[in-house]
């Protein structure tokens, strides 16, 4: 019989106090969420950088960042806004680099509204795919010499697809997918998207990150494992054949869930 999977998790470095004997006891995965922000980046974050390599000597799991997000589009297509973005994602491969980090989070381009609309005016499936080269292309080789793998995490999309033909497009070892639960079951409770499962299965081997929170269908919730209504003996059977290959992320609001959730997922034989 083979072992349990073994779950992560994503949390500041205010968490990580709390939470550093369980993480170092197996060595797992961790997402560290502290490099978000313009402030952060803009500023001084060396004393961050600093305060976590302290707090993970001993530390030997696959350490990654959620890169920078807000406000931020990799389809913009205002090319002063598309240069910023692309300065955001150099800056994340900035803090990769001293903290050596292996994985940022970034975020799918892709909209309720595109879905609906990318097949309805020329060529604008490609423009998606065209603008994204433009944000991402001056950064994928410095990503290959980091060992940083960029990961696309569904956010709005509907079709499990999209991002998965959009990280393809690439043609490298530094940009693959990842999953957000909670993101999935609310695009399949309210706008008509399929389970969560099904967005794994859609994935495949390009899947190297999953966020797993628990939801109601309805809004972005970040819950507790068990307090929500995903689905999650169908979504750990699909991961199954993927085996230790994505990286199981906790990321939950609340951050005292985070042990009770791995115990929740222990209890159902689901993982450890």
């Amino acid at each position: 019989m083979t072992s349990l999977p073994v779950l992560g998790a994503a949390m500041p470095l205010d968490a990580l106090e709390t939470h550093r004997d369980w993480l170092i006891a197996d060595q797992r995965d961790l997402e560290l969420q502290d490099f978000i922000t313009a402030d952060v980046l803009n500023g001084d974050w060396q004393p961050l950088v600093d305060r976590a390599r302290k707090l993970l000597d001993g530390y030997t799991g696959r350490l990654g960042i959620h890169g920078p997000f807000w406000g931020l589009s990799l389809a913009n297509p205002d090319p002063d806004l598309r240069a910023l973005v692309t300065r955001r994602m150099e800056q994340g491969l900035t803090i990769c680099e001293a903290l050596g980090a292996t994985q940022m989070v970034i975020h799918s381009p892709y909209s309720t509204w595109m879905y609906n609309n990318l097949d309805n005016l020329p060529n604008a499936r490609r423009d998606v795919v065209d603008l994204v080269h433009a944000t991402l292309d001056p950064v994928i080789a410095r990503a290959e010499n980091a060992n940083v793998t960029l990961v696309l995490e569904n956010i709005e999309d509907k079709d499990p697809d999209a991002r998965c033909d959009l990280a393809r497009s690439f043609d490298s070892a530094a940009v693959k997918v990842s999953i957000d639960t909670g993101h999935a079951h609310y695009a399949h409770g309210s706008t008509g998207a399929p389970p969560v499962d099904y967005y794994v299965h859609r994935a495949g081997d390009l899947l190297h990150h999953v966020h797993l929170q628990d939801a109601d269908g309805y809004a972005d919730r970040h819950w507790a494992i068990g307090k929500g209504t995903v689905n999650w003996p169908a979504v750990f059977a699909a991961l199954a054949p993927l085996g230790a290959q994505p990286r199981l992320i906790m990321e939950l609001r609340d951050k005292s869930g985070i042990q009770p959730s791995a115990a929740y997922l222990n209890n159902l034989g689901l993982a450890r």
